[in-house]
């Protein structure tokens, strides 16, 4: 844990000095000190890398503020899916997702939304679970936000070692998704990640691996919802987190 100690330079006579703490090394994890409105701050890290800043007042940190910072994120995001019509065959709407890769403002968004999501509503996270395979774009940044480790559901047949391993249905057929054994020990708490959910098939089955393994899942974060299909239902009773509903 890194401690940033700041030393408050107060057109009072008497300084005044206060510590910052931040979890796991990230910047969203900071745990503000009570600062005076409009002081100036100065301060050292233990590598000794200066920070400087000017403190803000009561306002700044207002439900309203957050609100309006999270609709932006949330604005900045939507306008990065990029719709292609009658893809990848005629009749369905495919939302493409890789302008938000492409730009590191959107992309930091994404990752910004689920960690104050997590952050409110999860307070013990163990691991991130993300699935085959665009699961794997968002779930690392996001398990390094929140100092935890990142596992990997697969397609059948792509993991080494010994596996568990689940069967779904497909439009016409079957499929099988899987874990290392080793991956997840029984009792952790995880969430599941992926871009999308549609009708919810790949995430039920990484939920019932989850359970075989006697995890405890939280819940199941997405980028984009397509509500339409009812993919949630599936997953019940467990909850899903999605930034964008179509």
């Amino acid at each position: 844990m890194a401690v940033l100690m700041l030393t408050l330079l107060l057109t009072e006579k008497t300084p005044s000095v206060t510590i910052w703490e931040y979890r796991g090394g990230h910047r969203g994890a900071l745990l503000r000190p009570q600062l005076v409105p409009g002081s100036v701050y100065r301060g050292r890290t233990r590598g000794g890398a200066q920070r400087f800043g000017t403190s803000r007042g009561p306002a700044d940190e207002t439900p309203v503020r957050m609100a309006a910072d999270a609709e932006s994120k949330l604005r900045l995001v939507h306008r990065h899916v990029r719709p292609f019509p009658d893809f990848p065959k005629k009749g369905i709407l495919f939302r493409d997702i890789c302008p938000i890769l492409k730009d590191p403002a959107a992309l930091t968004a994404v990752i910004d939304l689920f960690e104050e999501h997590v952050r409110k509503n999860h307070q013990q996270v163990d691991l991130i679970v993300g699935l085959d395979a665009r699961g794997f774009l968002f779930g690392p940044l996001l398990a390094q936000r929140l100092g935890v480790g990142f596992v990997l559901v697969r397609k059948k047949g792509k993991l080494p070692g010994a596996t568990v391993s689940v069967a779904y249905d497909l439009e016409y057929g079957t499929a099988k998704v899987e874990i290392q054994e080793d991956a997840v020990a029984p009792g952790q708490k995880v969430l599941l990640i992926d871009d999308l959910l549609a009708t919810g098939g790949t995430l039920s089955a990484a939920c019932e691996l989850m359970r075989k393994q006697r995890a405890e899942v939280l819940g199941c974060v997405v980028v984009i919802e397509l509500k339409e299909l009812n993919g949630s239902d599936k997953l019940k009773p467990h909850s899903v987190f999605s930034l964008l509903q179509y």
